[in-house]
């Protein structure tokens, strides 16, 4: 591989981590943590918070230290599995539904003014290009 071109990319992905947090607080009340932590529950259910942990490569302890964090703003709640009442199972709640769509929403016309000169092959390429980049390096924690 072209090592100036991988220096580029990494260069590129580092800026464009710096950009897009500087750019989070305009979406509303919710750090990245928790949009990804509620966007996971709302996409995938009531989860155990290991399994919740485990979709997002974080560790335990951190997870439960984020769900905390959630709970206290009611936005996810816990309760027993039926399965097994020794785990608890996490929950999006209305009020974490209600501000997820509104921090959503507000992302999806930030992006969208961002990309509007872009054309369909160039947003395609994109959503392919990052969607390849986080299969990838979520299987490099595996």
């Amino acid at each position: 591989m072209n090592k100036d071109r991988l220096d580029m990319i990494e260069y590129q992905i580092a800026l464009l981590v710096r950009l897009t947090t500087a750019l989070s607080p305009r979406f509303g009340n919710l750090d990245r943590s928790e949009y990804l932590l509620l966007s996971e529950l709302e996409h995938a259910g009531p989860l155990a918070i290991n399994v919740l942990a485990e979709h997002l490569l974080l560790n335990l302890s951190t997870a439960s230290r984020q769900i905390a964090v959630l709970e206290s703003k009611d936005y996810v709640k816990r309760y027993p599995d039926t399965n097994n009442g020794r785990i608890s199972l996490i929950e999006i709640t209305p009020g974490g539904l209600d501000i997820l769509h509104k921090v959503q929403k507000a992302r999806h016309d930030a992006y969208a003014d961002i990309l509007k000169e872009w054309n369909g092959d160039g947003l395609q390429h994109l959503e392919d290009s990052l969607t390849r980049l986080n299969r990838d390096l979520k299987q490099r924690h595996k």
